[in-house]
């Protein structure tokens, strides 16, 4: 390869633009996305890029896996299957801890090999949220294992995560200025990434097992969510225990008494929902329904009072929620904070008189008024402003409730409509899916697309939904950087550098030296440009390096591609940046236990890219 090339002033425009777009993002003046638009503008008025190629980055396959994947993890996050998954996780680890946090980890980073990184993070905050209220190990201790996970579980495939899909793109794009001679660079199949992964998600798994789970707080924040109900509710206002199913039996004393007059027996755990024959369950029945032989009630509290009251009314207790599973999925519905604002028309009325359940489906389990909290007879209690409710319902109906403006909703809760009755269709879609992704006869944004469709014809997700689920900043700084890319391979500015830089090298430099180079350049440049502007920037330079250095271009550039991910140590990797805030997490302590890994991830990286290519 020819490394003696002058610098041209193409050159001289492209390296000042990437030198423009790294100040901009370390200093973080102007929004990242609004800097790679700039970028992108200045690339079509200097020329550097044809204006017909200046836009496909926005219709590039890579784009296009981006959305697929987001909006496929929002439909399986609409039917609650991360719910389920956190029942599950409790379920097979028996209590043990220590198994807990190794079987929440292992899972979370299988699940990020087909989503993308901060979708996953997303889905298993309030996961982790729900173990830590049912366990009482702290978020600390739970999501920065979790996060590492996920990070190191996105290189199990070609689409776990941004880089990586890029990848195939931008490989693609460099045969058109490969020299003569030269092989032709081939897209990378669906798991050729896949025993780099194994390896990496297996180090992160005995990493936080061995060692740097000893390093991490036992203490966190006490923010609310609905997934941390349980352990909120029972300390402030003494609400605790677990729902279960009691059937009514053709001896028992409730036969014909109405819910209220039930509600009022000594001992009577919390009534949250009611079946009877082939009606439909529903929660927060209103107090006049009767209760009949077969009936069925979904009640709430400790285990000891639950089994008592059951024993003392002839009524038949279930071992697991049958009728009421999906009324009670945690992503469906809950307990809720609510106050009284000064406005409300609810203020001097009781919640007999408001009629909460019969008009909004919503049960009131308590009143904390003056640091009072009122259990008893809470249903007769008058209203005044300032009260906070303590309510039990669908998060739909909360949402109605508070439309009203009658009160005013203090807990975050989820507020789109869950659908966990689709959660079998989801899974069977995104199994599909993943089989088409595997064939090599579909592009893998083809087949992502076919599931997306797929979820919209059978009612998985909405196309409103769908819209929503997108992080265009995400999209739009990736299809507005791809052209600069293209500008460093086109104009010889990748050449330009590799060449000087392989020419100043010392004789017979190992290749993977260079490739261990190539990955801690990788990292530093993720640190201060995000993973995807580090993968663009550096890919076209690797693939001119092993060129110029007689090695393969396809491993250098898969080098980058997954350092461009090896970040644990700042709030630039979107994944760290979802649980630094709900973790507490300190600058000095994300260094001090993700420099480790870190250096571990590249020295790992380069090893495997070297034994496998």
């Amino acid at each position: 390869m020819e490394t003696a090339l002058t610098l041209t002033t193409d050159m001289k425009l492209v390296l000042g633009l990437v030198g423009f777009t790294m100040v901009m993002f370390l200093f973080e003046r102007i929004r990242a996305d609004v800097v790679a638009l700039v970028v992108l503008v200045l690339l079509g008025l200097s020329g550097l890029v044809e204006p017909d190629e200046l836009f496909n980055g926005f219709s590039g396959h890579a784009v296009i896996s981006v959305i697929a994947t987001m909006i496929l993890g929002a439909g399986l996050d609409r039917t609650g299957a991360l719910n389920r998954l956190a029942g599950w996780l409790l379920r097979r680890s028996h209590g043990v801890e220590q198994r807990l946090l190794l079987l929440t980890t292992a899972v979370a980073g299988l699940n990020s090999s087909f989503m993308q990184n901060p979708s996953v993070m997303a889905l298993y905050m309030p996961v982790a949220a729900r173990l830590s209220s049912r366990t009482g190990l702290s978020l600390p201790r739970l999501l920065l294992p979790i996060a590492a996970a996920i990070v190191m579980g996105g290189a199990l495939t070609m689409v776990g995560n941004s880089p990586l899909i890029l990848l195939n793109d931008l490989l693609i794009a460099a045969n058109s200025n490969l020299p003569s001679g030269a092989a032709t660079l081939e897209p990378l199949k669906m798991f050729a990434p896949l025993p780099i992964g194994l390896v990496l998600l297996g180090v992160s798994l005995a990493y936080f097992h061995f060692f740097g789970d000893k390093r991490l707080r036992d203490e966190g924040g006490e923010s609310v969510t609905p997934a941390r109900t349980q352990s909120y509710f029972a300390k402030t206002y003494g609400i605790e225990g677990d729902v279960y199913e009691l059937t009514v039996t053709a001896d028992s004393p409730l036969v014909g008494m109405s819910l209220g007059e039930t509600e009022a027996l000594r001992g009577s755990p919390l009534l949250l929902a009611l079946k009877t024959g082939n009606e439909e369950a529903r929660l927060a029945p209103p107090g006049d329904a009767r209760i009949w032989v077969g009936s069925v009630l979904g009640v709430m509290g400790p285990r000891q009072q639950v089994t008592d009251f059951a024993q003392n009314n002839f009524l038949r207790m279930a071992t697991r929620l049958r009728n009421f599973a999906d009324l009670f999925n945690p992503s469906r519905a809950g307990i809720s904070e609510a106050v009284i604002p000064a406005t409300s028309k609810f203020i001097g009325k009781t919640a007999s008189d408001i009629q909460l359940r019969k008009q909004f489906g919503i049960s009131l389990l308590a009143v904390n008024r003056d640091k009072t909290v009122h259990l008893q007879d809470v249903r007769e209690v008058a209203l005044r402003a300032g009260d906070m409710l303590v309510l039990h319902g669908i998060w739909t109906d909360l949402g109605e409730a508070a439309a009203t403006k009658d009160i005013v909703v203090v807990t975050d809760y989820p507020k789109g409509e869950q659908r966990p009755h689709k959660f079998k269709v989801a899974i069977a879609i995104f199994v599909v899916t993943m089989l088409l992704a595997l064939s090599s006869r579909l592009p893998v944004s083809i087949a992502l697309m076919t599931g997306v469709a797929g979820m919209l014809v059978t009612g998985v997700i909405n196309i409103d939904e769908a819209y929503d689920s997108i992080n265009w900043k995400t999209v739009f700084l990736m299809a507005c950087l791809i052209p600069l890319g293209w500008a460093m391979d086109s104009s010889g500015a990748a050449a330009w550098i590799a060449g000087n830089t392989v020419e100043r090298l010392p004789d017979a430099t190992p290749v993977w030296l260079l490739q261990l180079a190539v990955g801690l350049l990788t990292t530093a440049f993720s640190l201060v440009i995000s993973h995807v502007g580090a993968t663009i920037v550096v890919v076209p330079l690797a693939i001119n390096f092993a060129l110029a250095a007689g090695g393969n271009p396809t491993a250098f550039a898969l080098v980058v591609a997954l350092s461009a991910s090896n970040n644990f140590m700042t709030a630039s990797n979107p994944v760290v940046s979802m649980i630094t805030g709900p973790a507490g997490y300190t600058g000095r302590e994300l260094w001090r236990i993700g420099g480790p890994l870190s250096l571990m991830y590249t020295v790992i990286t380069v090893a495997m890219v070297n034994l496998l290519f």
